[in-house]
């Protein structure tokens, strides 16, 4: 069933309220004290990433398609320290290393990303960046995206969402000859026709697509009105999702999985527009999975 509570929700507010209020969300200075610590974290994180961008770094393969850098690593301890300086026992959910690698229903916790879009990053193209998310039983109440090459930092918490200080809104497009949209996540080479799918899919709907190839930039670009929306069937993992996801919401966006019901972190898929053309956006993306 379509969650109807996010459509045309307006900007800050948050569609995405869970039925039982927790303890920590209810203190809203322990809230803008989260914010503040992901943003200071997302920063750290990004500089130091950032000291070895377009530099002779050596490259290993994790995986069949994924890479991973010394960058990667040393970001993601400098994100954690700054973090653990503010909250020691909070869990910490994190791509590299042995971070736990699933978000809790219960308690308070951290997911973090050190370089999203490392593929860009080892190409020295500039679209990456660094992203945390302070969730509270499951769901996120702040954010923070910095992408150091860009010269972006995105944020959210309970007032809104910003890029570089400065209040952000998803576009108000809403036709979608007008609209730009982009496939995010990499599929698998032995997923490639869905791969194909989605890219027809958006072009023979849509005025245009974006391919940037980094989930964490992708996402807060919606937010700011940059894309009217993004797709993927992928069930993606919640580090290159949840912050944007946040900042997109707060922004006045919308987010739901294949069915059209309100992501969460361990959703099958992700659908995320400006609300105004999620129908179409969601459209999209069930027809990667579509054999016809």
């Amino acid at each position: 069933m379509t969650d109807e509570a996010e459509r045309g929700a307006a900007p800050g507010d948050r569609d995405d309220a869970a039925a039982e209020p927790s303890p920590v969300t209810d203190r809203a200075d322990d809230v803008a004290e989260r914010a503040a610590v992901a943003k200071r974290a997302a920063e750290a994180g990004a500089a130091v990433a950032n000291e070895s961008f377009r530099s002779d770094i050596d490259v290993e393969t994790k995986g069949e398609d994924d890479v991973v850098t010394e960058a990667d690593r040393a970001a993601q301890r400098t994100v954690i320290e700054s973090i653990r300086e503010s909250y020691p026992d909070d869990a910490i959910v994190g791509e590299e290393e042995e971070e736990r690698k699933t978000v809790p229903d219960d308690g308070a916790a951290w997911v973090i990303d050190p370089i999203d879009g490392t593929n860009n990053y080892v190409r020295d193209i500039p679209v990456w960046a660094t992203a945390v998310a302070a969730v509270v039983d499951g769901e996120p109440v702040a954010a923070a995206i910095v992408a150091p090459a860009l010269g972006d930092t995105y944020t959210a918490d309970a007032t809104g969402a910003y890029c570089n200080g400065e209040p952000i809104s998803v576009s108000d497009v809403s036709e979608p000859r007008g609209a730009a949209v982009d496939p995010t996540i990499w599929w698998a080479y032995d997923a490639r026709e869905e791969y194909a799918r989605a890219c027809e899919a958006i072009v023979t709907r849509f005025g245009d697509m974006r391919r940037l190839g980094a989930a964490q930039v992708v996402l807060p670009t919606v937010a700011a009105g940059g894309l009217e929306g993004t797709i993927t069937n992928v069930a993606a993992n919640p580090w290159d999702t949840v912050a944007g996801v946040f900042v997109i919401r707060q922004a006045g966006g919308r987010v739901t999985d294949l069915d059209g019901n309100r992501w969460r972190h361990d959703s099958k898929g992700l659908v995320a527009s400006n609300g105004a053309l999620h129908d179409e956006v969601l459209a999209a993306a069930n027809e990667i999975e579509s054999d016809s």
